[in-house]
């Protein structure tokens, strides 16, 4: 019998079965959540402090227009150009409220990797090194971020741009049945639902091995390919049991929140008599609802967020002891060789 793999840190260092991978993300994230929640606290407060920025500011720059939309006179309609206008004045806001999501997403996909590389061998990590660490990786991580986007979803970009033309200029005006442009591009955006997901768990493995190699975003694509060829039913299915996991302790953790906001609202409800609560009663019960389902939604998207990049990070190292015996390295990183006697 095989003497048992060395275990350093939150794996066994041999190739991974499923439970194992999908238990060294929990222990990951159970050992390190400081440095873990703390950079990714850190991230969405200045996410929200950037979209809170932009949206104060547009209500400033657009205040005269909400008069000209809102305040009319009873049984009076807002004109289609006043409309056009305070939607046009929210762009701007809504740009950074995409490139703060983005940037929010390359940062945690940044970040787990880095964790696994301390986990794996059991060393510790602080909140300054994760963040220095995440920061450096950042714009190679966008990179293979942006570039899976777009070849994922290339196909179903083409077939947009060809059939919603065709379903504007040939839909009826008096809308009776619609045009054959709409079956094409239901049925080809089906068809390119295969082709999408095939792409994404293919170079699901790319940010990890920016990260852990130092590779560009081209590097790291070509690298995610390597390691996932001949595997990707494995890659798929794991980290599609990561992402489901998530969702279902994420929900688990938002319950209780819900509880409590509900118990805070009971308070203003309408009696058996009919009667209702004040005003000021019925802003502070909604107020206290919306506060504690907040909290609950912000606290269960920093394990949901997290847990799938943790899984996917540690698939990465689990195919590379597969196929290039990074147990060996890992072992011999573990437990150095005592330095020879002068």
């Amino acid at each position: 019998m095989p003497p048992p793999a060395p275990q350093p840190g939150v794996i066994p260092l041999r190739p991974l079965a499923t439970g194992e991978v999908l238990g060294g993300a929990f222990g990951t994230f159970r050992r390190y959540w400081k440095p873990l929640i703390g950079v990714m606290a850190a991230v969405q407060g200045i996410a929200i402090l950037l979209v809170t920025a932009a949206l104060a500011l547009t209500v400033v720059v657009a205040y005269d227009r909400f008069g000209a939309v809102f305040d009319l006179a009873p049984g009076e309609s807002p004109e289609g150009s006043d409309v056009a206008a305070l939607f046009l004045s929210f762009v701007p806001a809504g740009v950074v409220l995409l490139l703060v999501m983005t940037v929010a997403a390359g940062m945690s996909s940044a970040l787990c990797p880095a964790v696994i590389q301390e986990a794996v061998l059991g060393r510790p990590a602080t909140f300054g090194s994760m963040w220095r660490r995440s920061c450096s990786r950042l714009p190679s991580v966008l990179g293979t971020v942006l570039l899976v986007s777009l070849i994922a979803g290339a196909p179903a970009l083409v077939l947009y741009a060809i059939c919603i033309p065709l379903i504007i200029m040939n839909t009826d005006l008096d809308g009776s049945g619609p045009p054959a442009a709409f079956g094409v591009l239901l049925l080809g955006s089906l068809l390119c639902v295969p082709f999408s997901v095939w792409i994404m768990a293919r170079f699901s493995l790319a940010p990890a091995a920016a990260v852990c190699e130092g590779l560009g975003p081209v590097g790291a694509l070509r690298r995610s390919a390597h390691l996932v060829r001949e595997g990707w039913w494995r890659v798929f299915g794991i980290s599609l049991l990561g992402y489901v996991v998530a969702s279902a302790a994420a929900y688990a953790i938002q319950m209780p929140f819900g509880f409590v906001g509900m118990f805070g609202l009971f308070p203003v409800l309408p009696g058996p008599d009919g009667a209702a609560a004040e005003p000021s009663q019925l802003v502070f019960g909604f107020l206290i609802y919306g506060v504690t389902m907040l909290l609950g939604i912000v606290i269960s998207s920093l394990f949901q967020f997290s847990y799938p990049q943790l899984v996917l990070a540690l698939l990465y190292v689990d195919q590379r002891m597969r196929k290039e015996d990074l147990a060996a390295t890992l072992t011999a990183a573990a437990h150095p060789a005592p330095a020879a006697a002068p």
